[in-house]
């Protein structure tokens, strides 16, 4: 069973359009590849809230360096 793509317009400014050309850049993917994968992270951030769990980054370690708040 195939899936239907829904094209999708997204205005943006020429400084986040800068970041997501950087950013593809560096992660060796297209803009919209970029796009599909953060909608992919916030749907996993989005779900740990729900379930009172935070987001964080941790070092080699497991010491957290930086909690993701605000989301």
């Amino acid at each position: 069973m195939s899936r239907k793509q829904i094209r999708l317009s997204l205005d943006v400014s020429p400084e986040l359009n800068e970041l997501l050309d950087e950013m593809a850049d560096k992660t060796h993917s297209s803009k919209s590849e970029l796009l599909r994968k953060s909608i992919a992270l916030m749907e996993v951030a989005v779900q740990e809230k729900e379930r009172g769990n935070h987001l964080s980054i941790v070092n080699k370690s497991q010491q957290i360096i930086k909690e993701i708040v605000g989301l």
